[in-house]
């Protein structure tokens, strides 16, 4: 080993250089261990500040309601946004809740998304340009040229919309395994005498590092229901940021507890015995899906070497005595 050193070291200097790389790294980690920081802070700082902003809106003057702004990192891209009229689109508002329903409740975030949405296109298909035709990378004809760069232009153009989805979905799955339990908690808090909004803030207080995104938006309507003129407008915003028929549900039957007086503990025992039978049918259906699933690479993998495993030996017999014959 030591020929393969530099002049003047040795495998001793090595193996303490390893050593003490790796006490270093060990104490390096029981150090990190013990600095971690409380991921629901930055949660609730978030939901204090639109708070505030939701309380902006609400009571200042209608000519007083403050407007975008502007970051220093976003203002290249509002500019750009602004000057094509992106914001002022019929499809702005549809992405501005596509947004909001993947989590992305900020002003900055509709004019990022406009602004990749609007550039990346064009950026992938100078891109796909210079690639094609500058270094002519590919041996192509002109029509599959041409059609190369349109279809990148065109995949890039919906990029944003795919990842938004993506994330959203993935959200909403997040949160469906984490209502059941949610509802179980309203339960006992309702039947503890406790009030919607004082119900929502414990089962925050008590979820919020299992499920933190259904935490977010409970919290936020704790927060709305607190000041807003009507509380049925909190439960609509409710099931409008988050896309999950299940969410509607819940607030449906809030929304009627609240009109008609019904006891809310006993909905809400009703609505979650529903969604566990649910869960527990979807399981059951995968489970029944199984054998025609497992079909196909029983017939590709496991069979032929199973046979190989049976028919080989006898395979080998029967050749060796047709030789020897």
């Amino acid at each position: 080993m030591e020929q393969f050193l530099p002049e003047g070291i040795s495998g001793e200097d090595v193996i303490t250089l390893l050593a003490a790389t790796s006490a270093f790294l060990v104490i390096m980690a029981i150090w990190s261990t013990g600095i971690i920081k409380d991921g629901m802070d930055g949660r609730i700082k978030a939901l204090q500040d639109r708070r505030q902003d939701l309380k902006r809106g609400y009571v200042a003057p209608v000519k007083r309601r403050s407007t975008i702004k502007e970051s220093k990192h976003v203002g290249f891209m509002h500019n750009l946004v602004s000057k094509l009229n992106l914001l002022k689109n019929e499809q702005a508002a549809k992405f501005q809740l596509k947004l909001t329903q993947a989590g992305y409740r900020s002003k900055e975030a509709i004019i990022v998304f406009l602004f990749f949405k609007t550039v990346l296109p064009v950026l992938i298909a100078i891109i796909a340009i210079i690639v094609i035709y500058g270094l002519g990378m590919f041996e192509l004809t002109s029509t599959e040229k041409l059609l190369s760069v349109f279809g990148s232009a065109l995949v890039a153009s919906y990029a944003p919309e795919i990842y938004l989805s993506n994330h959203t979905t993935k959200r909403n799955l997040l949160m469906t395994n984490s209502l059941p339990d949610m509802l179980d908690l309203l339960v006992i808090c309702a039947e503890a005498g406790l009030t919607l909004d004082a119900a929502l803030q414990r089962v925050v207080k008590e979820m919020g590092q299992t499920s933190p995104d259904l935490c977010d938006e409970l919290n936020l309507t704790a927060i709305e229901l607190g000041f807003l003129p009507e509380r049925r407008i909190a439960l609509q915003n409710l099931s409008n940021r988050i896309a999950l028929s299940a969410i509607k549900g819940v607030t449906a039957t809030l929304i009627q507890s609240e009109k008609y007086g019904t006891p809310l503990a006993q909905s809400l025992r009703v609505l979650s015995d529903e969604f566990r039978n649910e869960r527990f049918m979807k399981a059951e259906e995968k489970a029944a899906r199984l054998p025609a699933v497992m079909t196909v690479p029983l017939i590709m993998f496991i069979l032929p070497t199973l046979f190989v495993v049976l028919m080989g030996p006898a395979a080998c017999q029967i050749s060796d005595k047709l030789i020897n014959s």
